[in-house]
């Protein structure tokens, strides 16, 4: 039996309105990304999975991009701010050490739980239950030992807080405390984590942010590892870049966002019914 993945990586609230223009433009084009067998969500993806593994509509989740984002709380990741990620990965080490130092960074920016997100977080995925009827995998990395964190259904851990650990842009949200211990954005350790979809036949990666920080955890490396029989990787056209904005958390591009993802299925439809329908 053939197995689908759906891997959603990161990129902020323009991300998540792109990959939700792209899913509807898609659908309604026939080809339904939505059917997946596993959903893959990192960060801007861990929104968007969510949403789609609790069966809310996707014409429902594109036509709320377009309105006014009120529930929403605009961030900048500044230059200052990036400049303070470099040395974590700059310094020799094995990967845990170097998200570990990422993570000790971001508990010195902000005291877990400083900034309320968790009605932020609601507002996009109104749920607290997992899905049962597929495999739904989020994720984050523990700030104390910098170890890489998949979140599932029996993972003891509500979907919000899941998708609010996945979300914690490091110095620009806080660190969300799970258990006793602290989870940041899963995309410190990779743009889109797609060696989650081992075991998968036919893997369509949607990715707004498509460069990693380093080769092993790149997603041309991943999918070398997962050898999927069919294989698209999606990134944002030049327009989109565009439409994106200097600022990826700025609530007031989303809509720009969205409808740029939409367009930008057009080009897509082809490529994708080959990968996802064609067996």
């Amino acid at each position: 039996m053939t197995r689908t993945a759906l891997v959603l990586g990161g990129g902020g609230i323009t991300g998540i309105a792109w990959e939700l223009g792209i899913l509807a433009g898609l659908a309604r084009a026939g080809v339904d990304l939505t059917d997946a067998d596993l959903l893959v969500g990192t960060s801007a993806g861990s929104v968007v999975g969510s949403q789609l593994a609790s069966g809310l509509p996707l014409e429902d989740l594109y036509a709320e991009q377009l309105e006014p984002a009120d529930a929403e709380i605009g961030g900048r990741i500044s230059r200052v701010a990036l400049l303070k990620l470099v040395p974590p990965y700059a310094l020799p080490g094995s990967g845990r050490d170097k998200l570990r130092r990422v993570g000790a960074v971001a508990m010195k920016a902000h005291a877990p739980g400083s900034i309320d997100r968790e009605s932020v977080i609601r507002s996009r995925v109104p749920v607290n239950d997992w899905p049962t009827d597929r495999e739904l995998l989020i994720t984050a990395v523990e700030t104390e030992t910098g170890t890489f964190t998949v979140f599932d259904r029996n993972s003891g851990v509500d979907l919000v807080t899941a998708v609010a650990a996945s979300c914690a842009v490091p110095t620009v949200w806080p660190p969300v405390a799970i258990n006793g211990r602290h989870y940041v954005d899963g995309g410190m350790r990779s743009a889109a984590n797609v060696d989650l979809a081992a075991g998968a036949d036919r893997v369509i990666v949607l990715a707004p942010l498509p460069r990693s920080l380093s080769k092993k955890t790149s997603i041309r490396s991943q999918l070398e590892k997962v050898g999927p029989q069919e294989w698209s990787v999606v990134t944002p056209d030049p327009q989109a870049l565009v439409d994106f904005g200097k600022n990826l958390l700025d609530p007031e591009k989303r809509a720009d966002a969205a409808r740029s993802g939409l367009r930008q299925s057009d080009d897509l439809v082809d490529e994708l019914r080959h990968v996802w329908l064609d067996h």
